[in-house]
């Protein structure tokens, strides 16, 4: 035998060992053997006789919990099996909770103990009620983009998405007494970071683990920060390899759009949002990471995310609200696509790590992660701040084309840049010539002198 989640090993008992017990029943159950060493070798005990009938007792009284404790022999080595069964309800001990993962025992605190005795009640975290907040705190923009995709997707009835937000709310289950959960504040809130602190993306580009040239945040709704960060990674933080086939034009990119896809809505639906920590991308000359702080299901490896599982999601409200516009699937083939996808393209398989949270990391060729961070980083530099100019600039003209009464904030939104981004480049139109605003901020419009 070895030690794992359903299995330890102790040389005596010690009352202290009632924490083991404890993170057992909070988690699957299992086995905690007396008279055995580390290797699992059968020492023996010499108090078994006062064990089998103090230890139940003890675990009774102190942990409300009933075990079962058998006594074997080998060798004339006589040790101790207590069976520990799963609790449907929640076990502390000493006024602490404990949880079995794998081989070790963890204290539940925080996010990570609210989300537990929530499980233990059958109730989602995400399902609780946004204290505080109410429907004008959610976004109009968040809302036409999920009727778009909606409509596409087909997973909703036509009439449903021509009613009105709050009866899309309670449609996707997102209201609790008509008041609004915490799924319906993160999907489609103005301002989720109000509550959750670091619910927003940030995204880097790289030429060394320690050497940041640029970076942009993407705040808002989770379907927007979608949006805005598959659109920044495209236009801005990847530089596309143009061909022409006849007279057709097309781009291509060094890493499969609907890979990076998969792995962003992986990570937004997924996340801890408990954790105040933001989603991180970060861009390499030779390759991308995506990282968020949310957990594997209990007894999962990163080794289970290569082959066909289920699907349970931390955030099941969140998940089925992007399901039911289209946005993911609900088969457990996320890390699946994104494999298939690079594979597909010629490209490494996608390596997965876990520490302290998921991070899919995208490579170009299969060297060592530290060699990947440094490859022709300058070039891959130039090219990509030249074609994030001229894009930019692109859309930015077409926005006043269309809208000539369009506003920075406007813009900002539809872009997805930065607002001082967005200044810098009409300041740089402006003295190009190109536009000239006329009239005050409020009330007036811009006019294109030159759309060469």
């Amino acid at each position: 035998m070895i030690e794992n989640q359903n299995t330890e090993f102790k040389r005596i008992w010690k009352d202290e060992y009632l924490k083991s017990i404890c993170a057992f029943a909070n988690a699957q159950g299992g086995k905690l053997w007396i008279g055995l060493n580390d290797d699992g070798e059968i020492i023996g005990i010499k108090n078994y006789r006062k064990l089998l009938e103090d230890i139940p007792n003890k675990v009774r009284d102190i942990l409300g919990v009933i075990v079962e404790i058998n006594q074997y022999i080998k060798n004339k080595n006589i040790y101790l099996e207590i069976i520990v069964p799963k609790s449907n309800n929640p076990i502390s001990f000493r006024g602490h909770f404990y949880y079995r993962s794998g081989s070790t025992i963890q204290e539940l605190n925080g996010g990570a103990l609210e989300k537990f005795l929530l499980d233990k009640r059958g109730k989602k975290w995400d399902g609780i009620v946004a204290e505080g907040f109410g429907v004008n705190d959610l976004s109009p923009i968040a809302f036409d983009i999920y009727r778009k995709k909606a409509k596409r997707s087909k997973r909703i009835p036509h009439e449903d998405l021509q009613g009105s937000n709050k009866h899309l709310l309670k449609l996707l289950g997102l209201l609790e007494n008509n008041n609004i959960t915490r799924a319906a504040l993160l999907a489609f809130g103005k301002n989720p970071e109000k509550l959750f602190t670091g619910a927003y993306v940030k995204i880097g580009f790289f030429r060394s683990h320690s050497d940041l040239l640029y970076h942009d945040e993407v705040h808002g709704s989770l379907f927007e920060q979608v949006e805005k960060t598959m659109d920044l990674l495209l236009t801005k933080y990847m530089k596309a390899n143009i061909a022409y086939e006849g007279i057709t034009r097309t781009e291509t990119y060094d890493f499969p759009e609907e890979a990076l896809r998969e792995a962003v809505l992986n990570a937004i639906v997924h996340n801890d949002y408990t954790s105040g920590s933001p989603i991180q991308i970060r861009v390499y000359n030779k390759m991308i990471w995506i990282s968020n702080f949310g957990n594997l299901p209990v007894g999962w490896t990163v080794e289970t995310l290569k082959k066909q599982h289920k699907s349970i999601p931390p955030n099941p409200d969140i998940a089925n609200a992007f399901f039911r516009a289209g946005y993911i699937e609900v088969w457990g083939r996320g890390t699946l696509n994104i494999i298939n996808y690079c594979k597909k393209a010629g490209l490494p398989e996608p390596d997965f790590k876990f520490s302290a949270g998921l991070t899919v990391l995208f490579k170009k060729e299969n060297i060592p992660y530290e060699e990947l961070a440094t490859i022709n980083y300058k070039k891959t530099v130039e090219k990509t701040v030249e074609k994030t100019v001229e894009k930019t600039v692109e859309k930015i003209l077409k926005l006043i084309k269309n809208n000539p009464k369009i506003t920075i904030k406007e813009i900002e939104i539809k872009t997805g840049l930065s607002r001082r981004g967005i200044e810098w480049n009409i300041a740089k139109l402006k003295k190009q010539a190109k536009i000239k605003r006329v009239g005050p901020d409020k009330g007036g419009h811009w006019e294109i002198i030159n759309n060469d």
